[in-house]
């Protein structure tokens, strides 16, 4: 099939309309049984013998995942995990300092994660619940030897889905126009924001990622794409096909909103109370200005004070790098880092976990 022909204004004007119905009939149930949450929370793996306590929508939906290790390819993960233990720390500051301020300029998408209360008043919590799962999805063996990755994308889809339920149920500010929450095409942007935006964050900054790296980790997400819910007929499958998905979802969506301009002053003024490396905190918004260029920049407020060389960015990132790990650069010296911010920061390591509502 040729991709390119999905891409087009009247598909993705339908897509904005579709969620996940799988894991939206799940949350339903769970809504009413929140004691089912709890017992979700307490997994390390999703077992093979779903509890009764569990309704056929709860049981159908993990069942979906596990019988979905029958369908990896291990070839295209073990490329992934290969490109992530070689590049990871890269991969997580594009990830911080491209992929999620890039999401914010795409105004209708920003106006569900600005109703989170939590991406608003609780940005580091969210933003290392968020490396967590990058870090689980990655992990050596991940999903074909270590099964934690396929809980964290069935708790990652659940996530999406409650924020479907309470924005539709409870948001009363909510206007249809933005579409449904978490819809198909703010996923596939989503998705894309996380491999291909990062891949081209890493090339801005001099980084050589050649064709069959691009291609890995696009399958990668593909993969990841099809676990958390996401129509992967729409998903790219080169660098060329990833271009003109980028392209139409910017020309549909990436404009100025107060959601975006709040979530990315709310990000900006974290960054510079927490991270430790001062060539970094000094120079925030150039480096923001950078990757995400003079349209997303002018959408989200961002006015940089200098004009930053690519090259000379690389290197700081690489000082960095080397700050933190030496030459002992690895997927596991990484997590062990991740983990140590974590405590220090916030009293403990963070974990993917599903809303639990307080009782009253």
């Amino acid at each position: 099939m040729d991709k390119l022909k999905l891409y087009t204004n009247s598909n993705f004007q339908a897509l904005r309309g579709q969620g996940d119905p799988l894991a939206d009939e799940a949350v339903k149930s769970l809504v009413s049984r929140p004691e089912g949450i709890e017992i979700i929370n307490s997994w390390e793996e999703i077992p093979e013998e779903i509890p009764e306590i569990f309704d056929a929508a709860v049981q159908k939906y993990f069942n979906f995942f596990n019988s979905s290790t029958e369908h990896y390819d291990l070839e295209v993960l073990k490329k992934g995990q290969l490109f992530f233990e070689k590049k990871g720390d890269s991969y997580l500051g594009m990830l911080g300092f491209y992929s999620l301020p890039y999401c914010y300029a795409f105004a209708d998408g920003a106006e569900v994660l600005v109703r989170s209360n939590r991406i608003v008043n609780q940005i580091g919590e969210r933003l290392g619940e968020t490396a967590v799962f990058l870090m689980d999805i990655f992990a050596p063996g991940a999903f074909y030897e270590d099964k934690k990755a396929i809980l964290t994308c069935a708790k990652v889809r659940l996530i999406h889905a409650f924020s479907r339920y309470f924005v539709e149920a409870y948001a009363k500010d909510w206007d249809p126009k933005f579409g449904k929450p978490v819809n198909q095409e703010d996923m596939l942007g989503t998705n894309l924001a996380f491999s291909y935006i990062v891949l081209r964050g890493l090339i801005k900054m001099g980084r050589r990622i050649d064709r069959e790296e691009s291609e890995a980790i696009l399958a990668y997400w593909k993969w990841i794409g099809y676990l958390i819910g996401l129509e992967t007929k729409n998903w790219p499958n080169s660098a060329r096909e990833a271009i003109e998905v980028d392209r139409l979802i910017r020309k549909r969506q990436l404009r100025a909103s107060n959601a975006g301009k709040q979530l990315i002053q709310a990000l900006i003024s974290y960054y510079k109370k927490s991270i430790p490396e001062p060539l970094l905190t000094e120079r925030v918004e150039d480096i923001l200005y950078f990757f995400l260029g003079k349209e997303a920049s002018d959408a989200l407020g961002i006015v940089p004070k200098n004009q930053l060389e690519g090259g000379i960015l690389g290197l700081i990132f690489q000082y960095s790098g080397w700050k933190s790990y030496g030459g002992k650069k690895s997927y596991a010296s990484i997590r062990r880092m991740m983990e140590q911010q974590q405590k220090e920061q916030f009293g403990k390591v963070m974990k993917i976990q599903l809303p639990v509502r307080n009782r009253s």
